[in-house]
């Protein structure tokens, strides 16, 4: 079972120093709508298993989508693969808009 973060945790695990991978598995329109702040890596849910390889398996691996439901799969399909620290954010960039950033737009 994949550990959850919640957007705050992440941020302070980042400020804290953790070399964390921000993976987004949104749609381009989704993140057109509502980037996430920051650094992160994009690839749509329906292309990781092609794009693997574009990953670290010993990396730290935060995997968010909208509201965490998209994210928890990934998460699970890269912890099944072999990737050593996976986590999923829980609550998506909804949690993030609502818990840290109201500016980022709720959809």
């Amino acid at each position: 079972m994949v550990k959850n973060l919640s957007p705050r945790e992440f941020l302070e695990r980042r400020a804290g120093g953790a070399s964390s991978k921000l993976l987004d598995v949104r749609e381009d329109w989704e993140i057109a709508l509502a980037p996430v702040p920051g650094e992160c890596l994009h690839i749509p849910m329906a292309e990781i298993s092609q794009r693997l390889g574009e990953l670290d398996p010993h990396t730290e691996t935060v995997v968010i989508c909208r509201s965490g439901g998209r994210s928890a799969q990934v998460a699970e399909f890269l912890a099944a693969r072999g990737f050593s620290s996976v986590f999923n954010l829980a609550g998506g960039i909804l949690a993030w808009s609502r818990d840290l950033d109201p500016r980022i737009p709720q959809y």
